[in-house]
């Protein structure tokens, strides 16, 4: 497989398992937005209720991210070198590092 072959348009992909695991995830997270916005609803939320829920959906994304991250670096980076893309795996998490 050569460099060509991309996360969509060969053979690099998710984790059957932790991409499960990651939607279970953010379907609990979007549960928990849409509970913060109908805390936002009511005028008498205090300020910190809404904070600490906030962290608690930022946490549960952070998890998320890691899953993703470290199955990456266990199923792609690590076998770059063997497929010959090395350069452009480098490049990716390069460009991923920019958002961290």
């Amino acid at each position: 497989m050569g460099p060509e072959q991309g996360c969509c348009g060969g053979g690099l992909r998710l984790d059957p398992a932790v991409r499960e695991d990651a939607r279970r995830r953010l379907l609990s997270v979007r549960g928990h937005v849409e509970g913060i916005l109908r805390m936002l609803e009511d005028e008498s939320v205090y300020c910190p209720d809404v904070l600490k829920q906030v962290k608690a959906v930022h946490g549960a994304l952070d998890k998320v991210g890691a899953m993703v991250l470290r199955s990456h670096l266990l199923r792609h980076v690590v076998t770059a070198v063997e497929r010959g893309d090395e350069d452009r795996i480098v490049s990716e998490l390069l460009e991923l590092l920019k958002y961290r």
